[in-house]
């Protein structure tokens, strides 16, 4: 019996998240189910995190145990053969049985896409956060800037468990621009529930000219009175979990 460590992509748009539910249709149950399919009896399998409704992934990471003799990209070929088309197996390797997706990470990396439009694009709605009026780039990267370093983002989202606590330590944010479209990518050693979209929503905020920068610092440092509000799930993407 080993246990193999496996980088999954999925398209979020038809999922209610990652984590298995009791009812509706979860990347955690069509992993399974598609694992089943290969004679594996295993409980459930662990992921580095679970993303919400709507949110995709490139670079998500799971771990299952089984016993398997064949070539590992057999087992690649097999599963995505018994996945539907919103779900891949990009990767797969084995691991010592002391790895674990989540507690291992040393980091995981975010992307978050919009695109300023006045009307919508219908190629790009489930993918990107349509916003108008306009931001302006430099307003955004300075935003970015702000938010760089460890703090306590406790008016961001909250932990997966309280006593994990709200602080976290951002090792890189920044934005890039390609015409009417906009990337923010950002990296940290872990995050809390809606913590990249609160961070969009706020930075586009500014860079609209609906908040400064010194309100987004006081965010930033534990102001909980910031107006409420989160960017839509379709823009997100999880890129990376570093180990």
């Amino acid at each position: 019996m080993a246990l193999y460590q496996l980088k999954i992509a999925y398209d979020g748009t038809n999922f209610l998240g990652f984590q298995k539910q009791g009812k509706g249709r979860t990347v955690q149950a069509e992993i399974e189910n598609g694992l089943r399919r290969l004679d594996w009896n295993g409980k459930s399998i662990t992921a580095a995190g679970r993303t919400d409704s709507g949110v995709h992934a490139s670079g998500q990471v799971i771990t299952f145990q089984m016993s398997w003799d064949n070539p590992l990209c057999e087992l690649q070929k097999a599963l995505n053969a018994n996945l539907p088309n919103d779900v891949a197996v990009m990767s797969i390797k084995e691991v010592s049985n002391d790895f674990h997706p989540r507690f291992s990470a040393l980091s995981r990396k975010y992307v978050y896409r919009i695109y300023c439009q006045d009307q919508r694009d219908p190629l790009k709605e489930h993918y990107a956060w349509r916003v108008w009026p306009v931001v302006e780039y430099d307003k955004l990267k300075t935003a970015a800037s702000v938010l760089v370093g460890e703090h306590d983002f406790v008016a961001f989202g909250r932990p997966p468990r309280d006593e994990d606590g709200t602080i976290r330590r951002v090792m890189m944010a920044e934005w890039n621009q390609d015409r009417n479209e906009y990337k923010f990518e950002v990296r940290a050693n872990a995050f809390l529930y809606h913590m990249v979209r609160r961070m969009v929503f706020l930075q586009v905020r500014v860079g609209q000219g609906l908040m400064n920068l010194e309100e987004l610092g006081s965010a930033v440092a534990g102001d909980r009175d910031i107006k409420p509000g989160i960017a839509p799930a379709c823009g997100l993407e999880l890129v990376n979990v570093e180990y």
